[in-house]
């Protein structure tokens, strides 16, 4: 996945979206609270985009 990087450097490995330090577990986490793709980004995180939101998913 572009979306989606591992560093070992960046929050101990965990998987974040690129160019970010916003780790996938943290929007998994809003997704599973019942937060929109829209609300995540307006609300949490306005530099993601619904591509980076979606890739979380995958």
């Amino acid at each position: 996945m572009d979306r989606i990087l591992v560093n070992p450097q960046i929050h101990f490995g965990k998987p974040c979206i690129k160019g970010t330090r916003i780790t996938v577990q943290s929007v998994l986490e809003l997704l599973k609270e019942g937060l929109s793709f829209a609300e995540i980004i307006r609300d949490y995180y306005p530099d993601l985009q619904v591509e980076d939101v979606r890739a979380c998913l995958q």
